[in-house]
């Protein structure tokens, strides 16, 4: 008789079955909690993603003068990049340039150049404008037009826009007008005065942006 007790195979089997089930069953747990927190994330944007908020200062996205606040006596009728900068939770300033999608286009007309449908009370004097840099066909940054003076033109597909008039598309794919960011005169500085006017790239419907303002809002608040 030997002296090793000989394993049943049908209770090994079995064994084997109920501690896979077992694996199986808390890892299905585990990946079923990790699903549900996935679909319900908490919104949480840092402070150099958030996006152009009130009171905060443009600076010079480029340049020599890259970080430095934009004056009037910079802008002209040439396209002129900036990004917002605004504060932190101990109060330091942040420049929002983590997000690509905050870059500004900045433009200085001459009285009575800048019409309809540019949002004039919006703007400093109805002189200086500031729009969304960011193209709302693909997203690609937008510059002035080397083919048609006055006018901003999208180095990847060629969309057209009219910074004199609301940045209305005058060409190519984009399905919509540049967004327009409300500005204001402090001193010297140039200081944003509210939200986006209308929903910028990368959102895609006036709910979606309108959603995200509210969610910025609560977690500000």
């Amino acid at each position: 008789m030997t002296r090793f007790k000989r394993n049943d195979p049908e209770i090994t089997r079995r064994k084997f079955i109920n501690v896979a089930m077992g694996t199986t069953a808390a890892v299905g747990g585990v990946s079923l909690l990790s699903t549900l927190g996935a679909a319900n994330p908490v919104f949480r944007l840092t402070p150099d993603k958030m996006p152009p908020l009130k009171g905060d200062l443009l600076v010079h996205a480029e340049g020599s003068k890259e970080g430095r606040p934009v004056r009037l006596e910079d802008l002209s009728i040439q396209l002129v990049r900036a990004w917002p900068m605004g504060k932190n939770e101990n109060g330091e300033d942040v420049i929002r340039k983590g997000d690509p999608n905050n870059i500004l286009a900045l433009y200085r007309f001459p009285q009575g150049q800048l019409v309809a449908p540019t949002n004039l009370e919006a703007t400093i004097n109805g002189q200086v404008v500031a729009y969304s840099d960011v193209c709302t066909h693909a997203g690609c940054s937008v510059s002035d037009s080397d083919v048609n003076a006055g006018e901003m033109r999208c180095p990847c597909h060629s969309g057209q826009y009219d910074p004199k008039r609301g940045a209305v598309v005058t060409g190519g794919p984009p399905p919509r007008p540049l967004a327009q960011l409300p500005i204001t005169q402090q001193g010297e500085n140039l200081v944003v005065s509210g939200f986006f006017l209308t929903y910028p790239y990368p959102f895609t419907s006036k709910e979606e942006w309108e959603s995200h303002i509210q969610e910025v809002e609560e977690q500000l608040a």
